[in-house]
């Protein structure tokens, strides 16, 4: 796997209400993975979506904007009968980020329970890296998530790799114990593991990067990184520091921005720690600025 891998990015992406000047709100996109996927393509990444959305204009106007961004959504299907699901974000004076979200009937839910699902599933098994995240299995019925991770299975078998994100959100799981679960199915398949030791501390899980590493099996060939916020992150048993301190105006996005720019330089064939420094200058870059994915300007490190 190198340069020109085809990357299939796999989970859900709404419609992201944020706050402008003044009291007014404005309409964007969002979602983990179709964060990570902008972030890719605009490295010059073949990257591709596949999800669920509705057939409505606004779901028009969002594949419309992720294909001007370079993201193929031939693999987005649509549920006609269903709209994408929405969130709103409300940021404090620190950039620290509050979430609200509509989103229950989705049309993503469905992503493997549609005419088109088996033709997406086949051709999203013929990818080099398969990226996905635990809110993807988070908003998935049993019979989604295991067709997921017979998807990874899939992927690793032809000879790619599989790469998960272990986002946390304890509101879209019924109780931690079937968050565990199936998150612990998913690192049993992942190639790349990108935790974030707070999820893992408030999972209950772990006390310390090192303890986040082992559980997601860092001892048994897995490439494992572990975010630790501001502090940069875990690499083996280095820490890999950010190169230099951002004033936070938005924490949005900023996992998933790390995790674009560490696969992209995997990808064009970087060390793991030098995959975590243009992770970090890119989660720098988004984190300086308003919204999931702020517009690209002469400072993005793309």
């Amino acid at each position: 796997m190198g340069a020109g891998a085809t990357i299939t990015v796999i989970g859900e992406a709404m419609l992201e209400l944020s706050r402008g000047q003044g009291d007014s709100w404005n309409l964007r996109y969002g979602g983990d993975v179709i964060n990570s996927a902008v972030h890719l393509a605009r490295s010059g990444d073949k990257v591709r979506l596949a999800s669920a959305l509705g057939a409505d204009p606004m779901s028009a106007d969002l594949r419309a904007q992720w294909e001007a961004e370079g993201v193929d959504t031939a693999l987005v299907l649509a549920a006609a009968d269903r709209l994408p699901g929405l969130y709103a974000i409300e940021t404090d004076a620190a950039g620290e980020r509050t979430f609200h979200y509509w989103r229950s009937e989705a049309a993503a839910r469905r992503m493997f329970a549609l005419p088109d699902s088996a033709a997406m599933v086949t051709e999203a098994g013929q990818s080099d890296l398969l990226y996905f995240s635990l809110i993807t299995l988070a908003i998935l019925p049993d019979d989604g998530r295991e067709a997921l991770l017979s998807l990874c299975e899939t992927v690793r078998a032809r000879g790619g790799k599989v790469a998960f994100d272990g986002n946390y959100r304890a509101r879209l799981w019924p109780d931690v114990a079937t968050a565990q679960h199936w998150r612990d199915r998913a690192i049993a398949l992942a190639d790349i593991g990108l935790p974030t030791l707070a999820d893992e501390v408030e999972m209950g899980e772990a006390d310390d990067a090192h303890d986040a590493a082992a559980r997601w099996g860092a001892d048994k060939g897995r490439e494992i990184i572990v975010k630790l916020g501001g502090e940069g992150c875990l690499v083996g048993n280095e820490l890999v520091a950010p190169p230099k301190l951002i004033d936070v105006v938005d924490s949005s996005g900023a996992g998933d921005a790390f995790n674009a720019g560490y696969l992209h330089a995997r990808l064009a064939g970087a060390a793991p720690a030098e995959a975590a420094l243009a992770g970090h200058r890119l989660a720098g870059w988004n984190i300086g600025r308003r919204g999931a994915i702020p517009a690209k300007d002469a400072d993005a490190p793309y």
